[in-house]
């Protein structure tokens, strides 16, 4: 039922439970035991290069399967059951970095692309189920409330982990090494206990026939290719991911690759951590205030400034020197980070058909893998070609300039015209189909 205040909650809680897995695993502890225990490389040029490689395996991988799965969700009404999928993928593969060991960077790299892919897959389905959770006056405020719960979820997890690997003998463990693990342990066991009101409270809309496991596939893959065909009708969808896939890779990049750029640099891993923290505290009431920015000056303008934003942060990272400069930094993503991630998604719950929601989601998800393939390499690859890890952080300039200059060109009136050219076109194909 849309607009419930339980289904809502619910839903939004789901953020509070797999941020707990971007920020302590993704964003924090991940890129720092990668390189200190258990990579081999021989210089920090090499192991940026090592987790830029994984990141980008992993959005093949989400890439790849997220529209078709996305279509196959929407002709059985499966997304809940594929979010729990994924879920449960995620949180037994966090778990399993426990019992990885020094130097064993090969299984450390499995485990975090199979976690990722759990984390990224399920977020497809997460994002596809707001349409039926929220109506199109309270979307915005919904998505933006998710990304907020997820900030503050997330930070303050991350809050005792960071304590426990700052003081590991206070918390039982007999060292750093021991509590980092821990720290792994943890997250899977947040975000499997708070995917429990999701699962619960949040009821998928159901299609109006009941399909088996086989069918559903088969006419998931069918649906796949048609809407592939059909998505001329929607030129505006298609100018929009076009658009997101640019920026939100130069986001997605930042987020994944700070803490390997500050250790690259010089900065003691404590400060990064600290941080990481700041980011999350200031993002959790910056993305409530963006929701609000947005109906002030529009949506759309609002993505605007959140893009120059970027841009300016990633001047700013060129010539960091200082630890307090690292710390400034971070309250400006936390700023704008929740914003843009949150308003692109309820803008362009605007552009689609609500009742193929998990497909068109699959797409936007496919594209946002599909540029953070690009974004880690690009960094990882102008740092490894020119040995300067500041020259690789600038040029993530490139995707947010070319996001920008794309997003201008989108025309939602057009968009509204393109949703029922669409659903007339899906009507035809199939008449056709059955004749």
């Amino acid at each position: 039922m849309q607009d419930s205040r339980r289904s809502i909650i619910a839903w939004s809680l789901y953020d509070w439970a797999n941020s707990a897995f971007a920020t302590t695993v993704m964003a924090g502890f991940f890129p720092i035991f990668f390189s200190s225990y258990w990579s081999s490389a021989s210089s920090a040029q090499e192991s940026t290069f090592y987790l830029g490689v994984a990141n980008s395996m992993e959005a093949v991988v989400v890439a790849i399967l997220a529209p078709i799965l996305g279509a196959i969700a929407d002709k059985g009404s499966y997304k809940m059951r594929f979010l729990i999928f994924f879920s449960f993928l995620g949180c037994v593969m966090t778990g399993s970095l426990w019992f990885v060991q020094a130097g064993n960077w090969q299984f450390a790299v499995l485990f975090y692309i199979l976690a990722t892919v759990g984390f990224s897959g399920s977020l497809i389905f997460y994002d596809a189920l707001l349409p039926d959770v929220a109506s199109p006056k309270k979307v915005d405020f919904v998505s933006s409330l998710g990304y907020g719960l997820g900030y503050i979820g997330g930070g303050l997890l991350f809050l005792v982990n960071v304590l426990m690997y700052l003081n590991p003998t206070a918390f039982g463990f007999v060292d750093e090494v021991a509590a980092v693990k821990a720290a792994f342990v943890t997250v899977a066991i947040w975000w499997a206990v708070f995917t429990i009101p999701i699962i619960l409270f949040v009821k998928e809309t159901k299609s109006t026939e009941k399909k088996k496991p086989k069918t559903a596939i088969i006419e998931g893959l069918r649906q796949f290719v048609i809407t592939f065909k059909a998505i001329k009708s929607l030129k505006t969808v298609g100018l929009f991911l076009l658009a997101y896939w640019f920026y939100i890779d130069g986001v997605d990049t930042i987020i994944r690759m700070a803490v390997d750029y500050g250790t690259a640099i010089g900065f003691p891993a404590s400060s990064l951590i600290v941080a990481l923290l700041i980011t999350q505290f200031v993002a959790f009431p910056s993305a409530i205030a963006y929701n609000w920015f947005g109906k002030k000056i529009g949506v759309k303008n609002a993505l605007f400034v959140a893009i120059a934003a970027y841009c300016f942060i990633a001047i700013l990272g060129f010539f960091m020197s200082q630890v307090w400069h690292f710390y400034v930094l971070a309250c400006m993503v936390g700023l704008f980070q929740g914003g843009i991630q949150a308003l692109s998604r309820s803008y362009f719950t605007r552009l689609i058909p609500t009742e193929y929601s998990a497909e068109f989601f699959g797409f936007f998800n496919m594209l946002g893998k599909f540029a953070a393939i690009i974004g880690p390499l690009l960094l990882g690859a102008v740092t490894i070609l020119t040995g300067s890890n500041r020259l690789g952080i600038l040029s993530i300039i490139i995707l947010f300039v070319a996001g920008g200059l794309l997003l201008l060109k989108v025309n939602e009136k057009e968009g509204t015209k393109g949703i029922e050219e669409f659903r007339n076109s899906m009507i035809a194909e199939k008449l056709q189909t059955i004749e």
